[in-house]
């Protein structure tokens, strides 16, 4: 206690911000968006957008369309193109209904979670809990574990894809579905092993909602979830929505469209059955972006916030790809799985994607958004499978093009500014008793403290005096780095928390680097120019024998394509004349690039990898 009391004069930052964040009154800072242009930049893409969806509905001749943008949780956006019906030759506008298939199936999720919610139901329920009947099911093996409520939401109870045969169900009756129960169902794969897409598991969710709230699934859904979201147009009878506002569903038959029968809702309504307007499509996609970031603040929806990003998670992975579209084109990698009720995925350009598509005789939609970054979009049209994802992918890129689709940044925590605060005192003048009240238990046990106090020397005996120093970049709430500036190059500080009260230091390292001689900032400054403008006859003017020119042209017409231009950005290490990592700042992200020099400053090798940021480099 008394090493603890003199410690805190010494270092009273790191302890006072802790017993203050442990009050109730005090929060830790939430992500926040930090660029005060970004809503004027991203509304910039909406020209440009509105010409891609434009394209997409001539080409693909839909006789009708309507999309939607979502920022920042209000519709930016909606454009309309075609008739919603080709008889009457009505224009389609923001309150035409569609019916959006399989998007469906996350409002089913979200009936289900408010049920967990209210206590009402378990996600990992047995079925049978629910649905009796169920226990005439026969798994694909004897050791298969019981079918769960969230098996159903996840696809993966095992039961068979049943595209397109669950399309033409919609108006089953509950009783069928229950006799089908009663005679049994095939399975394709072992329960809990593999995701399988099935309409029929939620079928079987919209009776495990009717069961659990006593309720028909229907007026559960509109009176529980849907008429708190204001989604007042939206339905799963397709009789209730007013002829002169419901979309007419075609097929198409070489040159020739042909009218496709309106199901009415039935048992395999939970599944794909609802009717939706632009503006109603917009309000959920709002809602569902409203989750993100986690704060404090009144819950003002059907359901808990955790809840819906519970849902945006994946739970059952379902595929990865990694791909070139030539030798020379950037790397593409596609990461999926699903949630409850939504497809979750990630690439090279955003972590966390999520939406769903549906599709039915008559009709597709489509409607993804990304929780970091605040942004979503929607699109739905009157013609069988023709789901509209390629202009919204095709969309997400016009966005990055503005520079304005940035993830959500992190401030540091209170914590974590004062552990810098304190370290920066502690390389100022070392103090043995500081040190231990700045330490976890292992920090010194790792590497004893008379070695950590050398190491710290010797740099300091490197880089001279260090006058400015660099705000804290976090990683976390308990985790961040920060840069010195010093007399001879820099010094990159990175640190960890411990779990304990308060937190103390369990990691802590300091890098070295030198800045860049005349000749290295040349090769860097050329290197970044190449990017942008390529010339094989400028490569061999800086370009060592050793080098594989064909190689690095290959990568930079790769880092073009996926980047756009390029300028150097900040030194990231090295020596500073034979070797050097930078920073390259592109038009869509940033990459950085080791380079090697020779004797005579002549480029010698560059490889490229993703700053901590940045989620790949081609």
């Amino acid at each position: 206690m008394k090493k603890q009391i003199r410690g805190l004069a010494v270092f009273p930052a790191l302890l006072f911000s802790v017993m203050a964040s442990t009050g109730a009154e005090e929060r830790l800072p939430g992500p926040r968006f930090t660029d005060p242009e970004r809503r004027a930049k991203l509304e910039k893409a909406l020209p440009e957008i509105e010409s891609i969806f434009e394209r997409y509905w001539k080409q693909r001749g839909t006789p009708g369309l309507v999309y939607g943008v979502v920022i920042d949780g209000e519709v930016a956006t909606i454009k309309a193109f075609g008739v919603r019906d080709r008889a009457a030759n009505d224009p389609v506008t923001a309150d035409t209904v569609f019916r959006i298939a399989s998007m469906t199936k996350s409002f089913t999720a979200l009936a289900i979670l408010k049920l967990r919610d209210e206590g009402r139901l378990s996600l990992d329920d047995p079925i049978v809990r629910w649905i009796p009947e169920a226990v005439h099911l026969q798994p694909a093996t004897k050791d298969s574990p019981p079918i769960t409520v969230r098996d159903l939401l996840t696809h993966g109870a095992g039961l068979p894809e049943d595209n397109p045969w669950g399309d033409r169900q919609l108006a089953v009756e509950d009783s069928v579905l229950v006799e089908w129960l009663k005679k049994g169902l095939p399975f394709s794969t072992p329960t809990g092993t593999a995701y399988e897409y099935s309409n029929y598991g939620f079928a079987l969710a919209g009776l495990v909602v009717q069961r659990a709230s006593g309720e028909d699934y229907r007026q559960y859904l509109e009176k529980r979830v849907l008429q708190p979201l204001h989604m007042t147009a939206s339905t799963l009878e397709p009789s209730a929505v007013p002829e002169a506002a419901r979309a007419t569903g075609y097929g198409r038959s070489g040159d020739g469209y042909f009218e496709e029968p309106s199901l009415a809702h039935g048992a395999f309504g939970a599944m794909g059955g609802l009717l939706t307007s632009a503006k109603d499509l917009g309000r959920y996609v709002a809602y569902q972006l409203s989750a993100f970031p986690a704060r404090d603040g009144d819950e003002t929806g059907p359901v808990r916030r955790s809840s819906l990003r519970e849902m945006q998670r994946v739970w059952r992975t379902s595929s990865f790809s990694v791909s070139r579209s030539s030798p020379d084109a950037a790397l593409r990698v596609l990461a999926g799985g699903y949630g409850y009720g939504l497809g979750i995925s990630q690439d090279c350009r955003f972590a966390h994607m999520v939406g769903h598509g549906g599709g039915l005789p008559g009709f597709g939609s489509y409607m993804l958004w990304l929780p970091e970054h605040g942004v979503g979009m929607f699109a739905m049209a009157n013609l069988t499978y023709s789901g509209p994802s390629a202009p919204i992918q095709e969309a997400l890129d016009a966005f990055r093009k503005t520079g304005g689709l940035k993830p959500r940044e992190l401030p540091p925590s209170p914590v974590v500014v004062a552990a810098r605060d304190d370290i920066v005192r502690l390389w100022t003048k070392w103090d043995d008793e500081a040190a231990d009240v700045l330490a976890a238990d292992n920090l010194f046990l790792d590497t004893p403290k008379p070695e950590r106090r050398k190491e710290m020397e010797r740099i300091k005996s490197e880089v001279g005096e260090c006058r400015a120093i660099g705000d804290v970049e976090p990683e976390n709430l308990l985790r961040g780095r920060f840069r010195m500036n010093c007399e001879r190059g820099f010094v990159d500080v990175t640190f960890t928390l411990a779990p304990t009260l308060p937190p103390r230091l369990q990691h802590l390292r300091f890098s070295r680097t030198k800045p860049m001689n005349e000749g290295m900032r040349s090769a860097a400054e050329r290197l970044a120019g190449l990017v942008s403008s390529f010339s094989a006859e400028a490569l061999a003017g800086f370009a060592a024998d050793s080098l594989d020119a064909t190689r690095l042209a290959a990568d930079l017409t790769a880092l073009r394509s996926d980047y756009g231009e390029c300028r150097l950005g900040e030194t990231l290490g090295g020596d500073g004349a034979g070797v050097a990592t930078v920073r390259l700042e592109c038009e869509r992200g940033a990459v950085a690039a080791e380079l090697r020099l020779d004797a005579q400053a002549r480029m010698s090798g560059v490889s490229f990898r993703a700053p901590l940021e940045a989620r790949c480099v081609p």
